[in-house]
């Protein structure tokens, strides 16, 4: 018997209590917060401000990615100075993204797209809640409770009354013990998958850049057309009885593929039909994201038959005789380009980049044959960090799954019964 099954036969052996979140811990969140405006959110700075963005695979925050405030922002709301252990969750837009604060090396508050989870006595571990936030036992109960609408969210007196498991403190801490030495395993090999993909940051850009003999054009010239998809809010409704074509967000959209999953929404053929003639999306249109996390990309590969694209992913039509699609693609995703765009970005609770700007950003365009070999270059080396039917990508693709299966397994517990 393992030493959590013993805990578990001495300490709970008639099951687990649940209760609602909101019982066992407090939840804050930010409250008629205006739009911050793009000279508002700073570079550098003493006070951090977190979003759904710095959250990383392993549930922690990348310090390195986040923007700042001024220190009046930061005052403004006590209840959002961050602490060390404090639990991130996002509640709008992409929901669920989950994150625990630790070692915070500056102040830190957070957007208004986020909850704060703070426990609130000895009865819960908060790297216990931190893992049963993640598992799909939580996820599906958000999947029926999340409303729907432009974006979809998790108010808060949804998000309070979620019950969740409660198990003795002891039982917490071994699965906590365990998750823990899972998650470390894990980072292990993203560790060196990252080093890898910055060697490919590295060689890219060494590609992709051109000297003064190589023109540069809009990114406007080149193409046939920028347009975009639909929101549902005014032409359709998502997930209806008669809806078998995925609606694709950015959460779709991974390593240059577009990966739908049985959490992504559906649309019926009325909604595709009204979708496409918006997008007109073909073999060959380049997709790139222009809200939430902005730049990611893909090349379509064939002519879509089951899916389109949310309002505010871009559909770029290249004129093929001038830029060739995985090279504009590879551009797109350079350092170079990508503060270039990033430069011309909103900041405001969803970051974005308008399409009139994305029309106007100077690209470099040398001859097609050039083009051609780049890409081909770059798609390999894209392929040895990204794929994941072989190699490292592969490995930690079977660990996390490996790791989902024991995390849900872990934290499936017997309710209590009631006297």
């Amino acid at each position: 018997m393992s030493r959590l099954s013993e805990l578990k036969a001495g300490l709970c052996p008639d099951g687990v209590e649940y209760k609602k979140i909101g019982d066992v811990c407090t939840i804050h969140a930010r409250i008629g917060w205006q739009r911050l405006t793009k000279k508002e959110y700073q570079t550098s700075g003493d006070y951090l401000l977190i979003t759904g963005t710095d959250f990383t695979e392993t549930h922690e925050v990348n310090y390195s990615t986040c923007v700042y405030v001024s220190e009046d922002r930061y005052l403004q709301d006590e209840k959002l100075q961050l602490r060390n252990g404090d639990i991130l969750i996002t509640k709008d837009a992409t929901i669920g993204k989950v994150a625990q604060v630790q070692n915070l090396p500056k102040p830190a508050t957070l957007n208004s797209h986020i909850f704060v989870v703070r426990c609130k006595d000895n009865s819960l571990n908060h790297r216990f809640m931190l893992y049963y936030l993640t598992s799909e036992h939580f996820m599906n109960v958000v999947a029926k409770r999340k409303t729907t609408g432009i974006f979809a969210s998790l108010p808060q007196y949804i998000f309070s009354q979620i019950l969740i498991p409660v198990p003795p403190l002891e039982v917490q801490a071994e699965i906590v013990r365990i998750l823990d030495k899972f998650t470390s395993l894990t980072a292990e090999l993203t560790a060196e998958l990252t080093l890898r993909k910055q060697q490919y940051s590295y060689y890219r850009d060494k590609l992709l850049t051109f000297g003064d003999e190589t023109p540069r054009v809009t990114l406007g010239e080149v193409i046939h057309s920028l347009r975009t998809g639909l929101n549902p809010r005014k032409f359709f409704k998502l997930n209806t009885e008669d809806a078998h074509n995925y609606y694709i967000t950015i959460r779709e959209m991974h390593n240059g593929k577009i990966m739908p999953t049985d959490k992504t929404d559906r649309i019926n053929d009325e909604a595709m039909r009204l979708c496409n003639k918006r997008s007109n999306l073909e073999a060959g249109d380049v997709l790139f994201s222009g809200t939430g996390t902005i730049g990611e990309t893909v090349v379509i590969e064939e002519t879509p038959t089951n899916w389109n694209i949310k309002e505010g992913i871009f559909a770029i039509k290249p004129k093929q005789d001038r830029i060739q699609p995985h090279f504009l693609r590879h551009i797109l995703n350079s350092s170079s380009i990508k503060n270039a765009y990033m430069d011309k970005a909103v900041y405001g609770t969803m970051h974005s980049i308008t399409m009139k700007d994305m029309l106007t950003l100077q690209i470099p365009v040398p001859p097609i044959e050039q083009q051609i070999r780049i890409a081909q270059i770059l798609d390999r080396f894209d392929s040895l960090c990204n794929d994941l039917t072989h190699g490292l990508p592969a490995e930690i693709s079977a660990r996390r799954k490996q790791y989902e299966y024991y995390r849900d397994k872990l934290l499936t517990f017997t309710p209590k019964e009631k006297n």
